[in-house]
Protein backbone atom coordinates (compact mmCIF):
# COMPACT_ATOMS: atom_id res chain seq x y z
CA UNK A 1 0.00 0.00 0.00
CA UNK A 2 1.37 3.12 -0.99
CA UNK A 3 1.70 6.36 1.79
CA UNK A 4 2.82 9.74 1.79
CA UNK A 5 4.19 10.68 5.40
CA UNK A 6 5.06 14.69 6.14
CA UNK A 7 6.94 16.02 8.51
CA UNK A 8 8.24 19.34 9.98
CA UNK A 9 5.38 21.16 10.70
CA UNK A 10 5.07 23.06 13.56
CA UNK A 11 4.71 26.60 15.57
CA UNK A 12 6.79 29.68 14.16
CA UNK A 13 6.95 33.31 14.57
CA UNK A 14 6.34 35.32 11.45
CA UNK A 15 9.41 35.87 9.81
CA UNK A 16 11.04 32.30 10.62
CA UNK A 17 11.08 29.46 8.54
CA UNK A 18 10.16 25.64 8.13
CA UNK A 19 11.47 23.08 6.27
CA UNK A 20 8.38 19.96 5.57
CA UNK A 21 9.45 16.62 4.13
CA UNK A 22 7.17 14.13 2.51
CA UNK A 23 8.11 10.78 1.73
CA UNK A 24 6.72 8.36 -0.16
CA UNK A 25 6.60 4.14 0.93
CA UNK A 26 5.15 1.30 -0.36
CA UNK A 27 5.12 -0.65 -3.85
CA UNK A 28 4.67 1.61 -6.78
CA UNK A 29 6.67 1.73 -10.29
CA UNK A 30 7.61 5.62 -10.19
CA UNK A 31 6.45 9.23 -9.48
CA UNK A 32 5.77 11.56 -11.76
CA UNK A 33 4.78 15.51 -10.49
CA UNK A 34 4.97 15.67 -6.84
CA UNK A 35 3.37 18.86 -4.70
CA UNK A 36 2.70 20.77 -1.33
CA UNK A 37 -1.14 21.89 -0.88
CA UNK A 38 -1.96 23.72 1.73
CA UNK A 39 -5.44 24.21 3.45
CA UNK A 40 -6.08 27.49 5.51
CA UNK A 41 -8.36 27.55 8.60
CA UNK A 42 -11.87 28.10 7.01
CA UNK A 43 -10.88 27.76 3.71
CA UNK A 44 -10.66 25.32 0.73
CA UNK A 45 -7.51 23.44 -0.14
CA UNK A 46 -5.45 25.45 -2.36
CA UNK A 47 -1.92 24.41 -4.45
CA UNK A 48 1.25 25.57 -2.73
CA UNK A 49 3.98 24.04 -5.27
CA UNK A 50 4.54 21.35 -7.35
CA UNK A 51 7.85 19.94 -9.32
CA UNK A 52 8.26 17.17 -12.12
CA UNK A 53 10.39 14.02 -11.98
CA UNK A 54 12.77 16.17 -14.00
CA UNK A 55 13.06 19.49 -11.45
CA UNK A 56 10.88 21.91 -12.98
CA UNK A 57 8.65 23.67 -10.45
CA UNK A 58 5.40 26.33 -9.99
CA UNK A 59 4.59 28.06 -7.42
CA UNK A 60 1.25 30.01 -6.18
CA UNK A 61 2.01 33.90 -6.35
CA UNK A 62 1.28 33.90 -2.78
CA UNK A 63 4.38 32.65 -1.76
CA UNK A 64 6.62 32.98 -4.73
CA UNK A 65 10.14 34.03 -3.66
CA UNK A 66 9.94 32.67 0.01
CA UNK A 67 9.33 28.82 -0.60
CA UNK A 68 11.15 27.01 -2.71
CA UNK A 69 10.10 23.04 -3.14
CA UNK A 70 12.71 20.96 -4.34
CA UNK A 71 13.55 16.72 -4.48
CA UNK A 72 16.39 14.84 -3.22
CA UNK A 73 15.55 11.75 -5.10
CA UNK A 74 12.67 9.38 -6.14
CA UNK A 75 11.09 9.61 -3.04
CA UNK A 76 11.02 12.64 -1.19
CA UNK A 77 9.62 16.21 -1.67
CA UNK A 78 10.73 19.14 0.34
CA UNK A 79 9.03 22.31 1.16
CA UNK A 80 11.19 24.93 2.38
CA UNK A 81 9.38 27.94 3.66
CA UNK A 82 11.26 31.07 4.61
CA UNK A 83 9.87 34.83 6.06
CA UNK A 84 6.73 33.10 7.02
CA UNK A 85 3.59 35.22 7.55
CA UNK A 86 0.33 34.55 9.61
CA UNK A 87 -1.67 34.15 6.38
CA UNK A 88 0.53 31.29 5.82
CA UNK A 89 -0.49 29.06 8.70
CA UNK A 90 -2.56 26.06 7.11
CA UNK A 91 -2.96 22.05 7.13
CA UNK A 92 0.17 21.57 4.30
CA UNK A 93 -0.65 18.13 2.13
CA UNK A 94 1.97 16.11 0.03
CA UNK A 95 0.13 15.18 -2.96
CA UNK A 96 2.13 12.35 -5.61
CA UNK A 97 0.92 11.66 -9.06
CA UNK A 98 2.76 7.61 -8.94
CA UNK A 99 2.53 4.97 -11.33
CA UNK A 100 2.06 1.36 -9.84
CA UNK A 101 4.14 -0.87 -11.98
CA UNK A 102 6.01 -0.52 -15.18
CA UNK A 103 2.89 -1.78 -17.51
CA UNK A 104 1.10 1.18 -16.02
CA UNK A 105 -0.05 3.71 -18.67
CA UNK A 106 -1.68 6.25 -15.86
CA UNK A 107 -1.14 7.49 -12.57
CA UNK A 108 -2.67 6.99 -9.03
CA UNK A 109 -3.06 10.40 -7.54
CA UNK A 110 -2.19 10.07 -3.61
CA UNK A 111 -2.33 12.11 -0.63
CA UNK A 112 -0.49 12.78 2.74
CA UNK A 113 -2.62 13.08 6.23
CA UNK A 114 -1.18 16.66 6.65
CA UNK A 115 0.96 18.09 8.93
CA UNK A 116 -0.16 22.00 10.99
CA UNK A 117 2.14 25.10 10.52
CA UNK A 118 1.13 27.70 12.62
CA UNK A 119 2.81 31.22 12.30
CA UNK A 120 2.50 33.37 15.39
CA UNK A 121 2.51 37.28 14.75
Amino acid sequence: QVQLVESGGGLVQAGGSVRLSCTASGNFFSINIMAWYRRPPGKQRESVATISRGGSSTYADSVKGRFTISRDNAKTVYLEMNDLKPEDTAVYYCNAAIQPDINSYYYDNYWGRGTQVTVSS
